[in-house]
């Protein structure tokens, strides 16, 4: 019999939206560079390496991203919810992907990275970024409704947590203004409890 994973059972009791694992972002990438859809693939990687609310890569602009003609290294946004700023590296993935998209990319008036392709003078909305969400971890075999934007979000925050222990740094990358929150966000308690109660045998 098949237990489910100590993440499996959060996602069951809080409603949180699971992270993604390296190997099922490989799979996206993958299936999306094979369909030459240059606009979701960056839109994947900025969302992962900013761990920025939906409502905030939605609205990236290019000068957020760019500077001249080359992709930044490393960026700085407000965030709409909080006001305050959060820092972000974008990683050699993303700037390649950011940078075939640009050679696509039709520019409105406003220069969004992400433009509406109804109307060029504003941005895709959080509801056009959540659908390919969903469409991209229905194509390597997910379950949607466990997944969403959030879920992009968390990915970096929650391998980091896993691999250092350090809350403080993912306090920082998703630009809380609390530990508390991040505790929360990452439903860091919950996990490990679950974890260290299923590698008892009694």
């Amino acid at each position: 019999m098949l237990h489910p994973s100590a993440a499996e059972v959060q996602q069951r009791f809080t409603g949180a939206k699971l992270p993604l694992k390296p190997m099922q972002i490989w799979g996206m990438r993958v299936r999306l560079q094979v369909a030459k859809r240059w606009r979701d693939l960056a839109l994947l990687d900025v969302a992962l390496d900013s761990k920025l609310r939906g409502c905030d890569v939605v609205a990236l602009r290019l000068c957020d991203v760019v500077a001249g003609t080359a992709v930044r290294k490393r960026a700085v946004v407000l965030q709409q919810k909080t006001g305050r700023p959060v820092v972000f590296e974008i990683t050699q993935q993303a700037q390649r992907s950011v940078q075939r998209w640009l050679e696509q990319r039709l520019a409105g008036s406003q220069d969004w990275l992400f433009p509406s392709r109804m109307d060029h003078e504003h941005h895709i909305s959080a509801r056009q970024y959540a659908r390919p969400v969903k469409q991209w971890v229905t194509v390597i075999g997910l379950e949607p409704s466990a997944y969403g934007t959030h879920s992009i979000r968390r990915t970096k925050v929650s391998l980091l947590y896993r691999k250092t222990g350090n809350l403080r740094a993912c306090q920082l990358l998703l630009g809380h203004t609390k530990l508390e929150s991040t505790v929360r966000y990452l439903g860091v308690e919950l996990d490990d409890a679950l974890e260290m109660s299923a590698a008892l045998e009694i």
